[in-house]
């Protein structure tokens, strides 16, 4: 049996305003979409902003429902709506910032799985990788270059019979 390993490759920067102005303007768009969320049953308040190779940005957040499997991430909101309004337009970037009706974040809050798996298929899509940029309400960001980095052994659509 042959034994691989996966590695993951990401930057912490400690200092917010070291970060290139493009990644600051896509956290201040996603943390203002944050504000907006429809989180009264979590408190949990998620916002991305999405940057596509045409320039456009297009902000999400969370939409949460008393069934809980019925709301939705803000992370697939701003893709499936960058998606149906820009359809085959390459994300380059998505920001991803939270905060809590409990308490202070002070760390990058990574998408979840069902996010990564829908970030991915639109990476593999347009061929072109997906710049993530995570933070909390406050404290580091965590920057990975590439949405394989966050989820390497996605599921693609090159393992469906075609």
């Amino acid at each position: 049996m042959e034994k691989q390993v996966i590695s993951l490759e990401f930057q912490i920067e400690n200092d917010s305003a070291a970060l290139p102005e493009h990644d600051l303007m896509l956290l201040a768009q996603a943390s203002e979409a944050a504000d907006k969320a429809n989180a009264p049953y979590s408190g949990f308040c998620v916002g991305a902003a999405v940057l596509l190779e045409n320039g456009h940005i297009i902000t999400g957040n969370n939409q949460e429902n008393p069934a809980y499997p019925s709301g939705l991430c803000a992370e697939r909101v701003a893709l499936f709506y960058a998606s149906a309004q820009y359809p085959g337009v390459a994300v380059k970037a998505i920001a991803i910032t939270a905060r809590s009706h409990h308490g202070i974040i002070d760390r990058p809050i990574p998408p979840c799985g069902a996010c990564r798996q829908v970030m991915a298929d639109s990476e593999n899509r347009s061929a072109s990788e997906m710049r993530v940029i995570m933070r909390g309400h406050t404290g580091p960001v965590m920057i990975c270059n590439s949405m394989s980095m966050l989820l390497p052994l996605s599921f693609v659509d090159e393992y469906l019979p075609k």
